[in-house]
C-alpha cells in the first residue's frame, strides 16, 4: 500500500518540513527504513538538535533504521558537524542528523550522509528514498532488527577542531558570542573556555523554542542583540551560529555584518600561509576578493556551483584544502571535506592574532577594493520565466566573459555578476560586485531592470 506523505519535504539537499503536519513520527520511521535500504547499511549514526520535536522524530527514525536491520549509534543531542565527525571517524555506513538547521521552530527535518560523511542530495540518494517512501517500495525488513548503542563523541570532536590552530598563538581578544539558543550553546564553551579571549555570551541556554530570536544569523533582526552588545562592549568581533551549529557568522567591531565571501578570503589566507600552493574552492556568487587573495598568497582558486553536495564532490576531486560559500558554509579537507561551524571561528582568531589586528582591521583593505550588492531576489511567475530571463541576460551581456556553470555569470574588467535560479521556488538570485560603489549601484540597477522587465 502506498504510504501517504507530502512529497515537497524531499529537498535538493535534505528532508525538511513542518512538524506534525508534513513530518510526523510515521514519516520519520519510513524514511529511516528507506535510508538504511538505500545505503544497504549495517551500521549508522543518528544525532538530533535541540528542537522540541527532535527527540520524537529521532526516536522514530532510529526505530525505522533498526527495523530495517541496521545497528544505530545514537549520539543524542549534537551539532550537525559533530554527526559528520562521528560517521567519518567511526567508519560507519552513513548517518542522519535530525534538524531543521536555521528554520523556525515549527520545522524539523533530516540531513543525510553516507560513508565518510558524503552528503545525499536530490540527485544522489534523496530522490531514491523519496520514491521508496512515496511508492511504498521499501524492501521487506529482515527478521532480526538492529541494535542501538549510545556513544559520546564530544571530547574527540573538540580535540579535532582544535587541531586546526595553534592554541598558544591566540591572543586575548574581546568577543561577543551568540549561540541563538541552539547547539552552539552546548559546544562553544568547551572551545572558548580553553582560549584566552574574554567573552560575553548571549543565548547560550539550549532551548528549541528560541525564546530570544530565531537561530538564523543571516537575517538582520536576529543579529540586533549581538550587534548592540558588540558596540556597547567595544568588542573586537562578534560570532553567531545557526541552530545546528554547522555555520558561523561574524560581526566586526563596528557592528557591521561580514559577508561570507570576505570570510572565505580571510580563511583562504589563513590556510595558504600554512600550505602554499593549495587549492581553494569558491562559489560562483563570490567576491573577487577570494580569487585575488588566493592569487596573492600563491594558491589556486577554483570556481564552483552553489550547494554543499557539489562543493564536497569538487573538493574531493581536486583534493582542495578549503572551500567557502557566500552563505556561511565552510569546508575543510582535513574535516572529511565537510563543513564545520567552529573551525572558521578558531582560524579567524588565529589569523587576527598573527597580524595583531582586529577583524575590522583585516577587512578594511577588502572593503576598500570590493563593493558587493548582496543577494537580491526577484520572484517570477514560474520556472519557464526564470530560465528565459537567464537566457536574456546571457544574450544582453554576451560581450563580457560569460560562464554557464550555475545560472549565468558575466565578468568585465571593473564588475561582474551571477544570476541563478532558486532550487525550490521560481526566484532569480542576483549577486553583483564592482570596483567602486557607484559602479556597483549603476550596474546592479541595470541588471535588475532587465530581470524585472
Amino acid at each position: 500500500m502506498t504510504f501517504t506523505t507530502d512529497p515537497s519535504i524531499f529537498k535538493a539537499y535534505d528532508v525538511r518540513g513542518v512538524y506534525d503536519t508534513q513530518i510526523t513520527a510515521d514519516v520519520a520511521q519510513q524514511i529511516g527504513r528507506a535510508f538504511v535500504a538505500y545505503l544497504g547499511a549495517d551500521r549508522i549514526a543518528v544525532g538530533r538538535d535541540m528542537r522540541t520535536s527532535a527527540p520524537e522524530i529521532a526516536a522514530a527514525f532510529i526505530d525505522g533504521a533498526l527495523r530495517q536491520g541496521a545497528d544505530v549509534v545514537d549520539h543524542g543531542m549534537i551539532g550537525t558537524d559533530m554527526l559528520y565527525y562521528g560517521v567519518a571517524t567511526e567508519d560507519l555506513d552513513g548517518g542522519a542528523m535530525i534538524t531543521a538547521s536555521h528554520n523556525p521552530k515549527e520545522y524539523i527535518g533530516m540531513k543525510l550522509v553516507r560513508r565518510q560523511a558524503l552528503p545525499l542530495s536530490g540527485d544522489a540518494g534523496i530522490g531514491d528514498i523519496r520514491e521508496m517512501v512515496l511508492g511504498g517500495r521499501i524492501p521487506p525488513a529482515p527478521r532480526s532488527p538492529g541494535k542501538r548503542t549510545r556513544t559520546d563523541i564530544l571530547d574527540g570532536y573538540i580535540d579535532h577542531v582544535f587541531s586546526f590552530i595553534d592554541v598558544e598563538a591566540v591572543r586575548p581578544f574581546d568577543l561577543v558570542l551568540d549561540a541563538g539558543s541552539g547547539i552552539a550553546g552546548m559546544v562553544a564553551p568547551y572551545l572558548f573556555d580553553r582560549l584566552p579571549c574574554r567573552t560575553t555570551r548571549l543565548c547560550f541556554e539550549v532551548d528549541g523554542t528560541f525564546p530570544h530570536h530565531e537561530a538564523n544569523p543571516l537575517l538582520e533582526e536576529n543579529r540586533r542583540d549581538l550587534v548592540a552588545r558588540v558596540k556597547a562592549a567595544g568588542a573586537d568581533a562578534g560570532i553567531a551560529w545557526d541552530g545546528d551549529a554547522d555555520r558561523c557568522f561574524f560581526i566586526d567591531g563596528d557592528g557591521d555584518f561580514v559577508a561570507g565571501d570576505f570570510i572565505t578570503a580571510l580563511l583562504a589566507e589563513a590556510f595558504l600561509r600554512k600550505h602554499p600552493g593549495a587549492k581553494i574552492i569558491y562559489d560562483v556568487r563570490a567576491s573577487h576578493a577570494v580569487r585575488d587573495t588566493v592569487a596573492t598568497y600563491g594558491g589556486t582558486a577554483l570556481m564552483n556551483r552553489v550547494g554543499h553536495a557539489f562543493f564536497k564532490a569538487r573538493m574531493r576531486k581536486e583534493d582542495a584544502l578549503f572551500g567557502g560559500e557566500v552563505t556561511g558554509h565552510y569546508y575543510f579537507r582535513d574535516n572529511f571535506f565537510a563543513d564545520n561551524g567552529f573551525i572558521p571561528a578558531l582560524l579567524l582568531l588565529e589569523l587576527m592574532s598573527v597580524h595583531g589586528r582586529t577583524l575590522g582591521d583585516l577587512l578594511a583593505p577588502l572593503r576598500e577594493a570590493y563593493f558587493i550588492s548582496g543577494e537580491i531576489n526577484t520572484r517570477m511567475s514560474d520556472m519557464d520565466e526564470v530560465n528565459a530571463t537567464i537566457d536574456r541576460l546571457a544574450e544582453r551581456y554576451r560581450d563580457g566573459r560569460v560562464y554557464r556553470m550555475d545560472g549565468v555569470s558575466v565578468e568585465y574588467d571593473s564588475w561582474h555578476f551571477n544570476v541563478r535560479p532558486s532550487n525550490t521556488e521560481p526566484l532569480i538570485r542576483l549577486n553583483l560586485e564592482a570596483t567602486s560603489r557607484s559602479e556597483m549601484e549603476r550596474q546592479r540597477d541595470a541588471v535588475l531592470s532587465i530581470i524585472q522587465q
